[in-house]
C-alpha cells in the first residue's frame, strides 16, 4: 500500500511503507488511450455472508478515501469493494497531478470516463457473484454518486443505493461549481449552460430515471444546504424520486460540500452504512 493523489505527503508514504491490503485488479472492459487507466483497481474488504457493497469516493479522491466506510460495513457483516474510478488513484496517467481527465472540457473523454466507470462497476458485480455474494448495494459520493446511479439504472442486481452529494445534471454541476470553474472556462466560448447540460446528458442521472425505476430498489439520497459546488437541480432530483414513488429516503444536512466529511456531519456519512445494513434485511 502507498498514498496517492496530489495531496500525498512524505509522512503518508512512510506510514504505509510496510502495510499491505487486498486488491482486485483486472483489465477494464473499456479501453482508453492510457495504459494506467485501463487496469481497474479496487481495494477489497471481505466479509462472510452473501452481502456486498461497492463504494465509489469523490472526484480527485486518493487511495485512502472512504476506506473507513468499508471497515464500518465489515463490522455489519457486509463485504466492501472500494473502487478507484477512471483516471483516479493508481489509474491516473503519469502526466497528471489530479484526476482531470475524468471531468474536463473534453466532452468525449468525460463521457467515456463515465461509461468506463459504469462498465467497471458491473464487472465488479460479476466478480462478486463469482465469489458467492448474492445481495448487492452501492454507495457513491459526489462524482461517485453519479456513476453509482447510472450503474444501478442499468443493473437489477444493485438493490440498495446510497448517494452522498447526489448528482442530477452533470452539465449544471460543471457550470455552477467552484471546483469546475476551469472546465466552464474551456467550454463557455462555444456552449451556454443549457448547451452543456445537453452535451453531458449521457452521464447525467436525471436522464436515466426511467431505467432506474424499472426494478424495485431502496435508496438514500443525501445533499447539503451550503454546497460550494452548487447543485442547482437537486430539488428536481428529489421530486423525481417522489413523483415516481420510489422507495427513497432524502436528507438535507446543514453543512457544505467538504464539511460533510468533518465532525459532527461525518457521523451522517457513517450512519449511511448502518442504514444500508438495515436495508439489506
Amino acid at each position: 500500500m502507498y498514498a496517492t493523489g496530489s495531496a500525498a505527503r512524505p509522512e503518508d508514504e512512510l506510514r504505509f511503507a510496510h502495510k499491505t491490503g487486498l486488491f482486485l485488479r483486472f483489465t477494464s472492459p473499456v479501453e482508453s488511450l492510457y495504459p494506467e487507466n485501463n487496469i481497474m483497481n479496487a481495494r477489497w474488504f471481505p466479509a462472510r455472508g452473501r452481502r456486498a457493497v461497492i463504494v465509489l469516493p469523490q472526484w480527485n479522491a486518493d487511495a485512502l478515501s472512504h476506506n473507513a466506510l468499508c471497515r464500518i460495513f465489515n463490522m455489519s457483516g457486509i463485504a466492501a469493494l472500494r473502487m478507484s474510478m477512471p483516471y483516479h488513484d493508481v489509474r491516473k496517467p503519469a502526466e497528471l497531478q489530479r484526476a482531470d481527465y475524468a471531468v474536463s472540457a473534453n466532452m468525449g473523454r468525460t463521457i467515456d470516463a463515465g461509461r468506463q466507470a459504469v462498465c467497471d462497476i458491473r464487472a465488479c458485480l460479476d466478480w462478486l457473484e463469482s465469489e458467492g455474494y448474492t445481495e448487492f448495494g452501492i454507495l457513491g459520493t459526489s462524482l461517485g454518486s453519479c456513476y453509482a446511479f447510472i450503474a444501478s439504472a442499468h443493473d437489477a442486481r444493485l438493490k440498495i443505493n446510497a448517494f452522498n452529494h447526489a448528482s442530477t445534471y452533470f452539465g449544471d454541476v460543471v457550470w455552477t461549481g467552484q471546483s469546475t470553474r476551469h472546465v466552464r472556462e474551456g467550454v463557455e466560448p462555444v456552449l451556454d449552460q443549457e448547451g452543456l447540460r445537453r452535451a453531458l446528458l449521457a452521464v447525467s442521472p436525471m436522464a436515466f430515471f426511467n431505467k432506474f425505476a424499472r426494478w424495485p430498489k431502496k435508496s438514500l439520497m443525501i445533499y447539503t444546504k451550503y454546497d460550494s459546488r452548487s447543485f442547482p437541480n437537486l430539488p428536481s432530483g428529489c421530486g423525481e424520486f417522489a413523483r415516481r414513488q420510489l422507495n427513497t429516503i432524502v436528507r438535507c444536512l446543514p453543512c457544505g460540500h467538504y464539511t460533510l466529511g468533518e465532525t459532527p456531519y461525518k457521523t451522517w456519512t457513517h450512519g449511511t452504512c448502518a442504514l444500508m445494513a438495515q436495508a439489506f434485511r
